[in-house]
């Protein structure tokens, strides 16, 4: 089962494309910031981006700026422990579906506040949020696929990018049907 990825790991990640982006590190963009009057975010995002500065590095740089959520100081165990403390009965949905996803390819597993996002190199592919006590939801990106059987539309999903839901209640759902279309959301999004 893949580990998730700390949030150190995915700081490196994103300060290496704030580099390739702009040719400066994270040093140098909090340097350029302290000597700009930019007090609130949107000012800060708005002359992020005339600079050429967009996506995860801007959201980083913001971060630098006005300081990180706790959530992304937390470790990844943690995130997901709290995810389940309410609903323990839920969690070996999640060790399930992340027990399929190294058969995919390569995956990574990031640990967000609500919820866990499945990646391929390119972007995010699926996201698993325990919405209910009872219920987890197994979030799909799947542009243009219409909605069908368990496939339905995804609703009031914390990972904006899926189109897609799947409402799991134990691990036995997760199902050749429910494999099937996270391989096929996979290899939509690699």
């Amino acid at each position: 089962m893949p580990q998730p990825r700390t949030w150190e790991a995915m700081r490196t990640q994103i300060v290496e494309q704030l580099v390739r982006q702009t040719g400066e590190g994270v040093d140098a963009w909090n340097a350029k910031l302290a000597a700009r009057d930019l007090n609130t975010k949107p000012e800060l995002r708005s002359w992020l981006s005339t600079e050429g500065v967009n996506g995860y590095p801007q959201m980083l740089l913001v971060m630098e700026r006005f300081g990180y959520p706790d959530y992304l100081l937390a470790g990844s165990d943690e995130l997901i422990d709290s995810q389940y403390a309410d609903r323990p009965l839920l969690r070996p949905v999640l060790d399930a579906l992340l027990a399929v996803a190294p058969t995919l390819g390569e995956v990574d597993v990031q640990a967000r506040k609500t919820y866990v996002t499945l990646l391929t190199p390119r972007r995010t592919f699926a996201s698993i949020e325990p919405s209910t006590k009872s219920r987890v939801y197994l979030g799909l990106r799947l542009t243009g696929q219409a909605p069908s059987g368990r496939l339905g539309e995804a609703r009031s999903m914390g990972q904006s990018g899926v189109t897609h839901r799947i409402g799991l209640a134990s691990a036995d759902d997760v199902d050749d049907e429910v494999i099937g279309w996270l391989r096929a959301a996979y290899e939509a999004n690699s």
